[in-house]
């Protein structure tokens, strides 16, 4: 059961991705683009994650509201996701994150706006966090740690 709701909770995080960086007229789009990316999903699951994420159609196409992403917390989702954080010279933050997440942490970091972060790069379990400088690094630093607990 908790893997069954891992799974769901990272399909509709790449769910909200795709939908943001693509244009998807179709609910059989979403679901190739889906399995392309590795994921187990049928019509009827991704049509269940659009209804629980309140998407909605814009003409033609698939559009994501705000509220998708908690607004009072983008990280709730994610928290447990996160396995380990380090440092790599003064500028880089290396997050280790479990199988298959580091691209969902990423969306998170990004989409947070942090004057800190320069710019992140995923894989599949590693995320690469560029900083100005050491200050920023430990003001990045400090952030990732009381936001995922380690």
């Amino acid at each position: 059961m908790a893997a069954e709701l891992h799974q769901s909770t990272l399909r509709r995080a790449a769910i909200v991705k795709i939908i943001r960086e693509s244009v998807v007229h179709k609910q059989s789009e979403l679901v190739d683009l889906l399995r392309q990316q590795g994921f187990d999903a049928t019509q009827s699951s991704v049509s269940r994650d659009l209804r629980e994420l309140q998407v909605a159609k814009a003409g033609d196409h698939y559009i994501v509201p705000q509220s998708a992403v908690s607004q009072s917390d983008p990280f709730s989702a994610i928290s447990g996701f996160v396995t380990r954080i380090c440092t790599a010279g003064s500028s880089l933050t290396v997050v280790n994150t479990r199988t298959g997440t580091a691209q969902s942490v990423a969306v998170a970091i990004d989409q947070a706006k942090w004057p800190e972060v320069v710019g992140t790069i995923s894989g599949d379990d590693t995320i690469f966090i560029a900083t100005e400088d050491a200050s920023a690094q430990q003001q990045l630093g400090s952030r990732l740690r009381a936001i995922f607990k380690l």
